[in-house]
């Protein structure tokens, strides 16, 4: 059984094919991590932060990660930790639990989190099959902040036609989040 080094101790150098998987992994999960470090430090700047500090820490012991496992588990595992510390040192934890009832809890936010971001995914690929014009509506009214009155006065509708389009595409869209999550389901 090897030990794992300590954070601050370099493993061995990553052949440009592993730092390669490496970035290509981290950058995948990106926002899964940032969510589940969020939700134990609960301020953003800290939990970037403390998501910075892990991102170190995994480079260093990539090598100990072996290919082909689950990636979310052990970089949430080294996120957990670098979370620990950091509230350990700054102080900022409000409430002290024990690290047995800090671990259950990070195993469900893991779990929750990786919930919502397949849940992200599926609404992301079902609105990617939305025609053009309802995408764009999508687009203008939840990204771009648009209101639908000023999206009818441009069109030259009456607002109740633009909400009953955006009430079709809501149900078609929850519709699809709910059958590509039900297919997620069965193939898991």
């Amino acid at each position: 059984m090897t030990t794992d080094p300590a954070p601050s101790e370099p493993t061995q150098p990553l052949s440009a094919e592993r730092q390669e998987e490496f970035v290509g992994l981290l950058n995948a999960t990106h926002g899964l991590l940032l969510r589940y470090v969020m939700s134990l430090v609960v301020n953003r700047h800290d939990a970037e932060d403390v998501l910075q500090r892990a991102s170190l820490v995994m480079w260093r012991r990539f090598s100990t990660f072996e290919a082909g496992t689950d990636f979310v588990a052990w970089a949430t595992t080294v996120a957990f930790y670098e979370a620990r510390n950091f509230q350990r040192v700054t102080g900022r934890s409000r409430v002290e639990f024990d690290d047995d009832l800090m671990r259950t809890l990070a195993a469900e936010r893991v779990e929750h989190v990786r919930h919502w971001s397949l849940r992200a995914e599926a609404l992301e690929h079902c609105t990617q099959k939305l025609d053009a014009a309802s995408r764009e509506l999508v687009k203008a009214i939840y990204t771009d902040g648009a209101q639908a009155a000023d999206i009818a006065r441009r069109q030259g509708c009456a607002p109740k036609t633009i909400s009953n389009k955006l009430t079709l595409i809501r149900h078609a869209l929850a519709e699809c989040v709910q059958r590509r999550m039900a297919e997620a389901a069965r193939t898991a």
